[in-house]
């Protein structure tokens, strides 16, 4: 503990900061026709030895070759040769011991990420790559999530069966039920649902299955090798190209689809403390507590050191490589609230520069599970801290995800649609997204609907079903689903839900399923048309939100939009104002959580009924609203001016 003391205070001090901070950006392997470069930052090494191997899974390097050592902490080779394909990991000797590692800035690797791969990247581009393009920016982002192994590996789903649990399953075209070629599985089912990003759990290279036994299963935040993407999606793990092929292949398909990509990142923590970061330079990539306790505020063993200057590089640079070679059209960070805030806002910075101002996504988890070490005075993005982040950094608003519903760790506490009490305010800030000055109580200085992501349900925890299910009687439940759904996408804020949540999905009301089978996790296909009726519901919803503009505005001030905003016990209403390109310049929404009719008065006329607790799609019906008009219990009633 005493030497993790002094090498803390080492990295701070003047003498490491001006001789050990490398400006450079081509650490790593770089490869290619005429030529192969190896670079490793690793300043306190006393010799580093490159090994070379035919296979991933050798155990003997065919060659031996000393690296150079260059100044800022960097030891190079060079090649005059393309090395593509060849695997390779560093003995590096320090103080007169020997670390075998593998590259923490590889981009390629072999089965099990325990080899590095250099790899010459234009060699993995999927035909057409060149021509690959985000959709156009629409007038809504909604986001659905969901993962690479859940979304294909019921046989429900139609999926050819060597491509079930994989990248290549998203390549797959007009899958359907049971192949029955009427029901939609697959990316024409979400195309149909309406929404319009699909953020994918992580799917870089992590430690916690084993890529050669299909049977395993993980949601993956364990992250091993940052920049590679995970072996088991991949129809061959142990050939290092191809899972980067693949993941091409699979985010070509999903541009073609007309979707945008999320990229689930953990730069919060590592698998393990015995990462390839710890073995290069121990713990510099680590925080820690002045007395030598490691910090843990991800409770997974560790914390990255995000303000560290050779660290928050990593993190930037890693970003930047995922946008660029594939194509990533967002990034949803986990555990956000362990990051600073400068770093954040530096990479929202540089996506702005290379591609335009908040046209990349990029929102995350404002929270972490305790106290983290964190050096030199930085503030954290956490809830905290949204008032220093950019406008265009999101956070999960766990304040109307547990509103509505209630908590999410806490299994039989109520929310206002089941039962809670005293809950009106709280879901009028909800409406406005936080932003009003008067209902903003409990969640201050948001800026602009911009930086809160709206949602009731994603991978962790309970799912929506199982919450309600566990909070209310049987025959309740689809209707108060659908009350839920029907609240959060008439919030302003971007919309996100889990994958499933609009067909009732659940997990046998368990909670936290990261590891388990999955047979538990996969998407039931068959639940889908099974509940044809809520995913109906789900899908009028969504189509009129993308109607209203002024719940779509992300602007500072949109919250204005918002009016007539009243309370009753049980039931809130408010108007929703419009642009002109929108059908109504006005709506009237009333969320009645009450098990009584709720009379609404439509004195001056001229109303129609767009989406009551039974029927979404009503807004295309052309239902004229009567002078008095009833909202049922435990329902939503939207009204619509032309």
């Amino acid at each position: 503990m005493e030497n993790i003391i002094k090498l803390k205070d080492y990295y701070s001090s003047k003498e490491f900061l001006e001789n050990f901070i490398y400006e450079g950006n081509d650490l790593g392997v770089s490869c290619n026709e005429r030529k192969t470069t190896f670079r490793l930052w690793s300043p306190n090494a006393d010799s580093i030895c490159l090994n070379l191997y035919k296979t991933g899974d050798a155990n003997k390097p065919y060659k031996q070759i000393p690296m150079k050592k260059e100044d800022k902490g960097v030891w190079s080779f060079d090649i005059d040769k393309e090395l593509h394909g060849v695997y390779y990991d560093y003995l590096i000797t320090r103080d007169g011991k020997e670390v075998l590692t593998a590259d923490p800035y590889a981009k390629a690797c072999g089965v099990n990420g325990l080899k590095s791969m250099a790899v010459n990247l234009k060699r993995t581009d999927p035909s057409d790559w060149e021509k690959d393009k985000s959709p156009k920016k629409g007038t809504e982002r909604i986001v659905y999530e969901l993962h690479v192994k859940e979304f294909s590996y019921d046989k429900s789903g139609g999926f050819p069966l060597e491509y079930r649990g994989k990248y290549k399953a998203f390549t797959c075209k007009h899958t359907t039920l049971n192949n029955d070629g009427i029901h939609p599985t697959g990316l024409d089912y979400l195309k149909e649902l309406g929404v319009t990003h699909i953020q994918i759990m992580p799917m870089y290279d992590y430690g916690s299955v084993d890529e050669t036994d299909d049977s395993e299963f993980n949601w993956g935040y364990d992250p091993l090798n940052y920049n590679v993407p995970e072996g088991s999606y991949a129809t061959d793990a142990f050939h290092g190209e191809v899972r980067i092929t693949e993941m091409k292949e699979m985010i070509q398909a999903i541009h073609g689809a007309g979707f945008g990509v999320i990229m689930d990142v953990v730069y919060n923590h590592t698998y393990s403390l015995d990462s390839w970061f710890q073995r290069t330079l121990p713990w510099y990539f680590y925080r820690v507590f002045d007395d030598g306790t490691v910090s843990d505020g991800s409770a997974c063993g560790n914390d990255i050191a995000s303000e560290r200057a050779m660290c928050s590089k990593y993190i930037l640079e890693s970003v930047l490589y995922w946008a660029d070679e594939y194509h990533i059209d967002g990034f949803r960070f986990d555990l956000m609230g362990l990051i600073d805030v400068d770093l954040m806002n530096k990479i929202r910075k540089e996506l702005d520069i290379r591609y335009g101002k908040g046209e990349k996504i990029i929102y995350g988890e404002p929270w972490s599970a305790t106290d983290t070490a964190i050096e030199y005075g930085k503030k954290l993005a956490d809830k905290a801290g949204i008032a220093l982040l950019d406008e265009n950094i999101g956070v999960f608003c766990d304040n109307t995800r547990d509103v509505i519903k209630g908590s999410s760790l806490r299994l039989k506490e109520v929310g206002f649609i089941n039962g809670g009490k005293n809950k009106e305010d709280e879901i009028l800030a909800s409406v406005g997204a936080w932003c009003n000055p008067y209902y903003n109580k409990g969640f201050n200085d948001v800026k602009s609907p911009s930086q809160i992501v709206t949602y009731i349900s994603a991978h962790d925890n309970y799912t929506l079903w199982d919450k309600l299910s566990k909070t209310v009687a049987k025959d309740e439940v689809m209707r108060l689903n659908k009350m839920a759904a029907a609240i959060y996408i008439t919030c302003q804020g971007t919309l996100f839900f889990l994958s499933g949540e609009e067909f009732g999905r659940t997990k046998g009301g368990l909670d936290n399923t990261y590891n388990m089978p999955i047979s538990i996790n996969r998407l039931d296909w068959e639940l889908a048309w099974e509940n044809k009726e809520l995913v109906d519901y789900y899908k009028g919803l969504i189509a009129l939100r993308k109607q209203l503009k002024g719940l779509c505005d992300k602007s500072a001030g949109s919250y204005k939009h918002i009016t007539n905003m009243w309370k009753q016990k049980q039931v809130v209403g408010f108007t929703i104002n419009n642009d002109e390109t929108s059908l109504w310049s006005q709506v009237n929404v009333i969320y009645n959580a009450s098990k009584k009719d709720f009379v609404v008065e439509c004195s001056d006329g001229d109303r129609e009924v767009l989406c009551d607790g039974n029927d979404s799609r009503l807004w295309q019906k052309n239902v004229s609203a009567e002078n008095y008009i009833k909202v049922q219990p435990q329902s939503v009633l939207i009204l619509g001016k032309r």
